[in-house]
């Protein structure tokens, strides 16, 4: 299949949402702009500019660069268990009110539209930054193993594979039942803790 490209400039605002919530399902992020070859677009407005950037790079911008340094600093001043735990705290609650914000109300708010736009073989965004084999699909039940992951290599090639899983990953236990209140994740593999697969089951209860 052809890459279609990236998708309009005027959905580059959801750019953010890959670092506001870099959970597994953060809603939302499949547009997200990425640069391509070629020249770079014109636009008025020079912030509005193409940044010709792949999503490695972005990825290394925000993250490597970016708040994993900053949080190695203060993992120096707090101690490095206690800023994973609040890392993990902080993310959680911030995945939970987005999630919630954004979450259809019932009955829309199935499992297959939380897993719609990260299991579609077509998704511009979700195919360039997971790739993932869906093991079972019911209406009731997903499972997805994800082989490829670029949290988890940018984490993990800064070694900060602790605080990418307090970051990211953690938060996809919260995300399920923010979305429906009947819907939970178990996990036990995750890529950014060194597995070779991360192994998410998504089940919505009776």
């Amino acid at each position: 299949m052809s890459d279609p490209g990236p998708p309009a400039p005027a959905d580059r605002r959801v750019f953010l949402k890959a670092f506001c919530a870099g959970s597994f399902l953060c809603l939302g992020c499949n547009r997200l702009q990425a640069a391509t070859d070629g020249e770079p677009r014109q636009a008025a407005d020079s912030f509005l500019a193409d940044a010709r950037m792949s999503f490695k790079d972005v990825w290394a911008f925000a993250y490597a660069r970016g708040s994993v340094p900053l949080l190695k600093a203060l993992a120096e001043d707090l101690g490095r268990e206690r800023l994973v735990e609040m890392v993990k705290a902080a993310s959680t609650r911030t995945v939970e009110a987005s999630v919630r914000k954004q979450a259809p109300p019932a009955p829309g708010n199935t499992l297959d539209a939380f897993v719609a736009d990260t299991l579609d073989p077509g998704n511009w965004f979700w195919t360039h930054v997971v790739s993932l084999d869906v093991v079972e699909k019911t209406p009731r039940v997903v499972e997805v193993r994800v082989r490829r992951c670029l949290w988890a290599q940018t984490f993990r090639e800064a070694n900060a594979g602790d605080i990418g899983y307090a970051m990211v990953c953690h938060t996809d236990f919260a995300a399920a039942p923010a979305f429906n209140p009947k819907m939970r994740m178990t996990r036990t593999k995750t890529l950014m803790q060194g597995d070779d697969h991360c192994n998410h089951r998504w089940v919505v209860e009776a």
